[in-house]
C-alpha cells in the first residue's frame, strides 16, 4: 500500500523546475481531450503536491506570463501597424500639403493672368478706340465747309461834322449796310455749330461799322444764306475824310475804299465730345464803294472780291 502510494506519488510530483513546461502546454488553446485529461490530473494531483499552493501559483504566474506574452506579441504587432498607419498618415498629409500648395500656386497664376488679360484688353481697347478716334478726325477733317460771298448793300453812308465824346470836332460817318453771303457744310456724316466774330466794315483803318451774325446749327450736306446788318452811327473820322468827296447836304461822292472783315468759326460733334473738328475761316473783302447815285441804294457784289484763309 505504501509502495502503491509512493509510487503514485512518484509519478504525480515533479521537480519545482519542471511543472512549467507541461502546465504551459496545458494552457494552449489547443482544447483537444488529451490535454483535458492532463488539464484534470493536474487539478486533481495539485493538494498532494504542494500544500503551499505553490502548483496554483505557478499555472497563475504562467497564465500571465502566456498572457503578457501574447499582449506583448500583440502590443509589437499593434506597434508596427501604428508606425506603419503613421508613416501613411505623414505621407497622406504631405500630399495634402502639397496639393494645396499646387493648388494655390495654380490659383494665383490664373488671378495673375486673368489681371494681365484685363490690362491687356484696357490698353488695346484704348489704342484701338484713339486709332479709330484718330481716323474719323482726320476723315471729318477732309469735309471742310465753305462761305461763298454774295453782296454788300448801302443803306446809308453819310458823313457830317460833328464833336465826339472828348469834345473834339471832327468829321463823323453813319453806315447802314446789308451783307450777304451762303455757308454750306459739305460734310456727310455731322453737323456743325456755327459762330462768328462780329462784321467789321473799316475805312482808313478805322472801324465805322459793325454787325454781329446769330449763332445756328448747320445740319450735314446743307447750305443757309444769311444777312447780317452791319452798321454805325456817328463814328468819328479823326481827319480821314478829308479825301472824299463831300456835298453840301452830306452825302458822299465818287469812289470809297471799304474793307469787311470777320471771322466763322464752326465745330462738329462727330463721335459726341471726343471728336469734335473745328474750323476757321477769316473772311477779307475788299469794297469798292461808288456813290454815283446818291438817292440810290448801292448793291456791291463781294464774289470776286474776297479771300478766305484757314
Amino acid at each position: 500500500m505504501s509502495t502503491q502510494g509512493k509510487t503514485d506519488s512518484d509519478d504525480t510530483s515533479f521537480p519545482a523546475s519542471s511543472p512549467r513546461r507541461p502546465l504551459y502546454f496545458v494552457q494552449s488553446p489547443s482544447g483537444d481531450s488529451h490535454d483535458g485529461e492532463k488539464t484534470s490530473m493536474s487539478l486533481h494531483s495539485t493538494p498532494a503536491l504542494s500544500p503551499m499552493g505553490s502548483p496554483p501559483h505557478s499555472n497563475s504566474s504562467l497564465g500571465r506570463h502566456s498572457s503578457s506574452t501574447r499582449f506583448s506579441g500583440s502590443g509589437k504587432t499593434s506597434t508596427h501597424g501604428g508606425h506603419h498607419r503613421k508613416g501613411e498618415k505623414s505621407w497622406k498629409e504631405f500630399d495634402k500639403i502639397e496639393e494645396e500648395g499646387l493648388l494655390e500656386y495654380e490659383g494665383a497664376r490664373r488671378r495673375h493672368s486673368r489681371r494681365c488679360y484685363i490690362i491687356a484688353f484696357v490698353i488695346g481697347f484704348f489704342l484701338l478706340f484713339s486709332l479709330f478716334s484718330l481716323i474719323l478726325l482726320c476723315v471729318s477733317k477732309t469735309h471742310k465747309p465753305t462761305i461763298t460771298m454774295e453782296s454788300i448793300r448801302f443803306q446809308q453812308f453819310a458823313i457830317q461834322a460833328g464833336i465826339d465824346s472828348s469834345g473834339v470836332a471832327t468829321d463823323m460817318v453813319s453806315v447802314n449796310t446789308i451783307v450777304k453771303f451762303k455757308f454750306r457744310n459739305t460734310a456727310t456724316f455731322f453737323g456743325l455749330h456755327v459762330t462768328s466774330t462780329p462784321l467789321h466794315l473799316s475805312f482808313s483803318k478805322l472801324n465805322v461799322a459793325t454787325g454781329v451774325m446769330q449763332k445756328f446749327y448747320q445740319p450735314r450736306n446743307s447750305h443757309k444764306s444769311i444777312k447780317v446788318v452791319v452798321r454805325g452811327t456817328n463814328i468819328p473820322l479823326y481827319g480821314g475824310g478829308g479825301s472824299l468827296g463831300i456835298n453840301p447836304n452830306g452825302t458822299v461822292t465818287g469812289a470809297v475804299p471799304l474793307t469787311l472783315s470777320f471771322t466763322v468759326r464752326s465745330r462738329g460733334n462727330v463721335l459726341g465730345r471726343l471728336v469734335r473738328p473745328k474750323f476757321y475761316m477769316r473772311m477779307n473783302c475788299a469794297v469798292a464803294m461808288d456813290f454815283g447815285n446818291p438817292k440810290k441804294k448801292v448793291s456791291v457784289p463781294l464774289k470776286d472780291s474776297c479771300t478766305c484763309r484757314r
